[in-house]
């Protein structure tokens, strides 16, 4: 039996993983995709203290690699269900049942979808979410992004340094994001921007070839010629596995105050999936800092 099973191999996870392995804890990681969670898909990290620039999928490297130096065990597999057994936790995956005396849920979010015509269909082939990932396969070409949030501020700059034009299409009539941001893109010239609109259908043959864009106030509808549309539209959690013994808010995430204690002993949350004010890498770097000792609390003294 471990003492603790990590679920999630973001930066929040990686991060309880670390503490926990150096507080003399038996660690295991389970994680459903690639290590890093959000921030692989980010150009650019410049506001993590004393880095002063760094790339995300960097990034990422390091605290993977960091932890598997310090003896971090990382399972490239997800997790279906916690199972609370009271003074003990069962992990269940596709391999089978985990006992563990402890758990930290790190899971992170998910990018949320269009829900319109053709984007299941197309992605992969022109719909991506991630601008870093895939802008460099649009060279030249004329893409769109869909968001008014600071993601999609950067993610339109981002795409504009290689692409011939950028649509950015925003369902308000202003942005909400950082005026720095906001003012780089209005100053670019193959950035173009269609306020109070909405994606009505992705089309194309092999590939995406045009979006159908709706006027939210008149509801004309106009079509753009592009290679490939970015959705940026925010993000969320994927926390239904875990309803049967937590309690989730309306959103979905994981009710945790600064803490990051959940209303059953034992089981901590760390990251974006929980409630909380800031989601940013070093919020989440923190979370699985105070669950790691948390944990080894629980498991010193069983409280």
């Amino acid at each position: 039996m471990k003492d603790l099973i990590v679920i999630g191999a973001g930066p929040a996870g990686l991060t309880s993983a670390l503490y926990a392995v150096r507080a003399g804890l038996t660690v295991a990681v389970f994680e459903k995709s690639v290590y890093g969670g959000q921030v692989t898909g980010t150009a650019e990290v410049e506001n993590y203290p004393s880095i002063q620039k760094i790339s995300g999928f960097e990034f990422a490297n390091n605290i993977y690699n960091q932890s598997i130096a310090q003896g971090v065990e990382i399972n490239f597999e997800g997790v279906e269900k916690i199972e609370d057994k009271g003074n003990y936790k069962v992990v269940k995956t596709a391999s089978g049942e985990h006992e563990t005396k402890t758990v930290i849920i790190a899971n992170g979010v998910e990018r949320r979808k269009l829900g319109c015509k053709g984007e299941k269909e197309f992605t992969g082939r022109g719909v991506t979410y991630c601008a870093t990932c895939d802008g460099a396969f649009f060279k030249k070409q004329d893409v769109a992004i869909v968001g008014g949030g600071n993601t999609a501020l950067e993610d339109a700059l981002f795409l504009a340094n290689n692409c011939s034009k950028v649509y950015l299409i925003h369902r308000r009539d202003s942005f909400r994001g950082d005026k720095i941001l906001i003012d780089a893109v209005l100053k670019r010239e193959n950035i173009e921007i269609i306020y109070e609109s909405g994606v009505e259908e992705i089309a194309g043959d092999t590939n995406v070839k045009e979006v159908k864009i709706k006027n939210l106030k008149d509801e004309s509808i106009s079509t753009i010629t592009v290679s490939g549309i970015f959705v940026a539209i925010g993000l969320e959690p994927k926390n239904q596995m875990f309803s049967n013994i937590l309690e989730l808010d309306k959103a979905g995430y994981i009710v945790a105050d600064e803490t990051c204690t959940t209303k059953i002993e034992g089981v901590y949350v760390a990251g974006d999936n929980r409630t909380k004010f800031l989601r940013q890498i070093i919020t989440a770097a923190a979370d699985g800092a105070i669950a790691a000792v948390q944990a080894a609390n629980y498991v010193n003294t069983g409280k």
